[in-house]
């Protein structure tokens, strides 16, 4: 638990301290979460040792929790500040793009791993951290959708073999919202409860809220940015989706039903710095195997596994460039097919 707190906590005092100093703090933020994490992944290149099998991790939660709540005022905060001018362009870009980077990288993963803990108040804060990035629909999305139909044509956000990643983000974001509204819907009348009553309103109200509250606090400009701030950060969970399933198919099954969740049917990377800044989602088959199990026991297994060539972060670059990501992956894809 120390890397993991070390690691997030770190890029979280480096970028509170940008906001509200600027200057090279800004730039520090910036560096740390690119360079800085590009060049320890390279160094350690192999991953941290799996945890003892039925350990459990109460500070994971505690992490969790922290990471939760100061997402807030790094989010409203860092667009109020970036709004308040009084920086240089060089200077609000590099704290602009450091925030963005964390929301996408750090605290999108950590809203995932919110939704996925037993009780109302971690899985009340992640729909909270969802919501706030005008993301919403995820959190009923990714449980009710993704974890049923993953690595099939039924789920949005498994991107097929050849696609390129600005078709699939446009198909998945669509596709994702209507999917979870459906389930949600299916739900709600199980329950005799009218389909208008679904997480959906909190989803749609919220967001609305968010961003009327920064329109208020800090004019056009300040919403604006904000705006920016969340659209970024949903590219970067949509990259990590595109990544970690691209071109994987689970095979059809008895009655043409799909073969169980695999190992094989989610890509991983073992690297220890960036897995650790993300809670361990790069360790993605095992989550899908035991999405109860919380983040530091997710496990690793390089031979039943497939491994990506490069860090999570490098290949969600990579793949903005559909023609390069496909000569290094279709290839690869195929092999796990």
């Amino acid at each position: 638990m120390a890397r993991f707190t070390l690691i997030t906590l770190s890029l979280v005092a480096l970028l509170a301290l940008g906001v509200v100093f600027g200057g090279a703090l800004a730039w520090a933020a910036l560096a740390y979460i690119t360079l800085v994490a590009f060049f320890l992944d390279r160094l350690g290149a192999l991953a941290a040792p799996d945890a003892p099998e039925g350990a459990e991790f109460p500070a994971g939660l505690a992490l969790s929790v922290t990471l939760g709540v100061l997402h807030f005022p790094l989010l409203f905060g860092g667009a109020l500040a970036l709004a308040a001018g009084g920086r240089g362009l060089a200077e609000a870009a590099a704290l602009f793009f450091g925030l963005a980077l964390f929301l996408g990288q750090v605290s999108m993963a950590n809203a995932h791993e919110l939704i996925h803990r037993p009780g109302r108040g971690p899985r009340a804060l992640g729909v909270a951290v969802y919501v706030s990035l005008l993301f919403g629909h995820h959190a009923s999305a990714h449980r009710l959708v993704h974890h049923v139909h993953a690595a099939t044509k039924r789920d949005p956000n498994s991107a097929r073999l050849g696609e390129g990643f600005w078709r699939f983000a446009l198909r998945a974001w669509r596709g994702s919202f209507r999917a979870g509204y459906r389930a949600e819907a299916k739900r709600a009348a199980r329950a005799g409860r009218p389909s208008w009553r679904t997480p959906y309103a909190l989803y749609l109200g919220g967001g609305l809220v968010a961003f009327l509250s920064v329109l208020a606090a800090g004019g056009w400009r300040a919403a604006l940015i904000y705006g920016a701030l969340c659209l970024y950060a949903q590219l970067q969970l949509l990259l990590s989706d595109y990544v970690q399933h691209y071109g994987l198919r689970r095979r059809p099954g008895k009655a043409g039903r799909p073969e169980p969740m695999g190992a094989r049917h989610s890509w991983n990377a073992p690297q220890g710095f960036s897995g650790a800044l993300m809670l361990n989602a790069p360790r993605h088959s095992d989550h899908h195997a035991h999405p109860g199990r919380a983040y530091p026991g997710l496990r690793l297994d390089r031979a039943e596994m497939p491994i990506l060539p490069q860090s999570l972060p490098v290949m969600a670059v990579i793949a903005l460039v559909p023609p390069v990501w496909r000569r290094m992956m279709d290839r690869r894809a195929r092999a796990w097919r």
